[in-house]
């Protein structure tokens, strides 16, 4: 992971916390229509944290299980065989 990824994390998360603090104080308000109308937002926000957090995990993943570059499939070569003399 790297510094870019995780303060893309950071900042999402924030995001969602921020969200999810103002749908809290609706409620604790009494301001139901307003809570109703923060939920999707503040869901949309968790989904997009996952979602960034999903791509990261799997660009890590790819990177860990690929042979790395130097890395041939074809068996090391050794001396060839003479034919008859």
């Amino acid at each position: 992971m790297t510094d870019a990824d995780s303060l893309m994390l950071d900042a999402k998360q924030a995001i969602l916390d921020e969200h999810h603090r103002r749908f809290q104080y609706l409620l604790q308000a009494g301001r139901w229509g307003e809570a109703l109308q923060e939920i999707p937002v503040t869901l949309g926000c968790a989904k997009d944290l996952l979602n960034e957090a999903v791509q990261i995990l799997d660009e890590a993943l790819t990177a860990h299980t690929q042979p790395p570059a130097n890395y041939s499939t074809s068996p090391p070569t050794t001396h060839r065989e003479r034919g008859p003399s």
